[in-house]
């Protein structure tokens, strides 16, 4: 009886932060490559005409964080947060094994995958057409974009392979939890490794101000919205839904604004950082969806933990990247870069994992 309380309220959840089967991408979700290129063009084009206006906006910084993209973070990431109940955690124990394969690919595979894959083609296969004063800040624009797995656009790439929405709710629930304590380590680890200088004073400072600060607003905020009731916080999360993706647009045109002239000399460079990102997208993917399979898990718990493994929570790497090496630097290059391939890449991992169905399914 007491489970199945449990499990109503878990389903009342998931039904408030419209977390269903049925849903799909939105206009603005579903074109979000097109967004990003436009603000790309836009953010280069206005670099060049009022290149004063954002040697000010890169200016105005407090404690190495800068003070508008540092309000731009918060509306990204806090509005995704709020859709994240952390009291789904104790539905762990429901599929043990698919959480223990979502925690083995994100924790333990794909920060190390993306480190090496950053190793061999950054800095040695693709290092002479790179500008060499940028190949350790790529890097780290690229394992920055490993440590921080996805947590709101993987709910998109669950309802569009029918994945079950409460293991998905729940493996979100955990990675954000483990985020908050192991975000700084693993990236101060592998930056160390990589010959990368570590300024761990600014590292920490990024996982206060981008991880526990937000997910302490967001869960306060979320209980708010609730204590109103599903049909209040239905409301308000469809109104402030478009926030998290436009705060991304803005901080787009100015990243570009001022790597606008960089990008202008070396379009090369994009296509370059683009491989090891595409490379690890299907490894993790495709080692998430066969260790599942092996594991005898059901598909509706395999897709959402291959897809989980493969994207990343890219608002979080660009506002660190930006915080340890600047606007101006290649890891907020890198860590932009995986937002410009993550939806339509996503969207073919999804295609892929729903008509292999059969396969996975045969016994």
């Amino acid at each position: 009886m007491a489970s199945d309380t449990s499990n109503s309220k878990a389903m009342t959840s998931l039904k408030a932060e419209g977390v269903t089967r049925s849903s799909g991408m939105s206009l603005f979700e579903r074109y979000l490559t097109v967004w990003v290129f436009l603000c790309i063009l836009a953010g280069i084009l206005l670099g060049q005409l009022a290149p004063a206006l954002f040697q000010m906006i890169g200016s105005m910084e407090f404690a190495q964080v800068n003070l508008p993209v540092g309000l731009l973070i918060w509306v990204m990431i806090i509005p995704m947060l709020v859709k994240v109940d952390l009291h789904a955690l104790h539905e762990v124990r429901r599929h043990v094994r698919g959480i223990g394969v979502t925690l083995f690919v994100n924790w333990l595979i794909k920060p190390f995958s993306m480190a090496l894959l950053g190793w061999l083609f950054i800095r040695h296969l693709f290092a002479p057409m790179l500008p060499a004063n940028q190949i350790d800040s790529y890097i780290a624009g690229l394992i920055l974009l490993g440590a921080a797995p996805c947590t709101a656009m993987v709910f998109v790439w669950s309802r569009l392979s029918k994945g079950d929405p409460l293991f998905t709710l729940t493996q979100v629930a955990l990675n954000d939890t483990i985020m908050v304590f192991a975000f700084a380590p693993i990236v101060g680890l592998l930056l160390g490794m990589s010959s990368i200088q570590v300024p761990w004073d600014t590292l920490f400072t990024s996982v206060v101000l981008y991880i526990v600060i937000p997910v302490i607003l967001a869960q306060f905020w979320r209980g708010s919205l609730l204590a109103k009731g599903d049909a209040h916080f239905e409301a308000v999360m469809e109104k402030i839904g478009p926030w998290s993706i436009s705060a991304l647009l803005l901080t787009l045109v100015l990243l570009f604004a001022f790597q606008g002239k960089a990008i202008i000399e070396k379009p090369l460079v994009i296509a370059l950082i683009a491989v090891p990102i595409l490379i690890q997208v299907f490894f993790n993917s495709a080692l998430a969806y066969w260790l599942n399979r092996t594991l005898g898990e059901k598909h509706n718990i395999a897709c959402p933990s291959a897809l989980i493994g493969a994207s990343n929570f890219f608002e979080l790497a660009v506002a660190t990247a930006i915080s340890l090496l600047g606007f101006q630097s290649g890891a907020a290059l890198a860590t932009v870069v995986g937002v410009l391939i993550e939806v339509p890449v996503m969207l073919l991992v999804v295609r892929l994992v729903n008509a292999s169905r059969n396969w996975y399914e045969q016994t």
